[in-house]
């Protein structure tokens, strides 16, 4: 796990700052994994929004933003940035693992990628590298299901979404199913490999933002602050593209203009909605499927809409 102690720079914000900002700063540690979608965790940090807000953060990075949910349990760390399915087997384990918000929808984002072959007819018999317990996990299920495949047809090989390209340019694996900045890296340095298929065509898959429970509810204060700096960083991330980029670009020390087309295939969110909700069931199910929910739990379970709810009403519909 890499940590990350970078410098906030300053930028406009769209939220009034609260006047607690300018007292001494409340230290949180938050989490996720290496790419744009994950934006407003780096421009918070960059951008300044944090420490307006009277926040000291600690951003630690992992190999995924899923990866990085489980820590949580137990308040290892007071916030994580993941996909859906890695916040439900969180919430198992530790129902103080919950949902505060929707962070990303990966609108053009994830694809199944593969070398040498045509299409998924073709994919056949072939080893498909998957991210077990991530986003490529979960569309890779939608796949299965939405185009009434039998799973039998494919040997699935888990793969750590960083180290997808490598195996598939050794022969590891013939194809993966998985996020930016992955198929696009692969695209650009694998000769004869092509996306046979992309999330447009199945499902939105969602990036929600996470946090403990108990510890939120002891630390009101704090997680207000948070949600508020993140708010601001998503609005930013809208306003100004081409200057988040460059915080983002910064912060994960990448090409600007590679991370700003990236980040021009999400929706950046903040917000609760029905179909955020929607995506939460679609993991349960997927769990129930696979037999790894360990016991029955409802989307009104996993989400808690407090935190949301006290600094911007208007962000939850749900």
């Amino acid at each position: 796990m890499l940590r990350r102690h970078l410098l906030a720079a300053g930028a406009a914000t769209a939220l009034p700052l609260p006047a607690f900002a300018q007292g001494s700063p409340i230290r949180i540690t938050i989490a996720t994994g290496v790419d744009p979608s994950f934006a407003p965790f780096y421009v918070g940090k960059e951008g300044g929004f944090f420490q307006r807000n009277g926040l000291e953060v600690t951003v630690n990075t992992g190999p995924s933003g899923s990866a990085m949910v489980a820590f949580l349990i137990g308040n290892q760390i007071n916030s994580a940035y993941g996909a859906e399915q890695a916040g439900v087997s969180a919430h198992l384990v530790d129902p103080n693992v919950v949902v505060v918000c929707e962070g990303t929808a990966l609108l053009r984002w994830i694809s199944i990628l593969a070398r040498g072959v045509e299409n998924m007819e073709a994919l056949k018999g072939k080893r498909v590298g998957v991210a077990r317990g991530t986003g490529s996990e979960t569309f890779w299920l939608s796949v299965v299901a939405k185009l009434n495949l039998n799973p039998a047809d494919y040997t699935i090989v888990n793969v750590e979404a960083p180290e997808m390209v490598a195996a598939l340019e050794r022969g590891n694996i013939d194809a993966f199913a998985v996020w930016e900045p992955w198929p696009t890296r692969a695209l650009r340095a694998i000769q004869g490999t092509k996306i046979i298929l992309s999330n447009e065509e199945i499902q939105i898959v969602r990036n929600y933002v996470y946090m403990n429970k108990g510890w939120a509810e002891q630390n009101m204060e704090a997680t207000q602050r948070l949600m508020r700096s993140l708010i601001q960083a998503q609005e930013f991330c809208d306003s100004n593209q081409a200057e988040a980029a460059a915080q983002a670009a910064r912060f994960l020390r990448q090409d600007r203009a590679f991370v700003q087309e990236l980040m021009g295939k999400v929706g950046y969110r903040m917000n609760l909605t029905q179909d955020s909700v929607a995506n939460v069931q679609l993991a349960i199910d997927q769990l129930r499927g696979m037999g790894k929910l360990s016991r029955e739990v409802t989307p009104a379970e996993v989400i808690w809409k407090a935190p949301l709810a006290a600094v911007a009403p208007d962000r939850v519909r749900i």
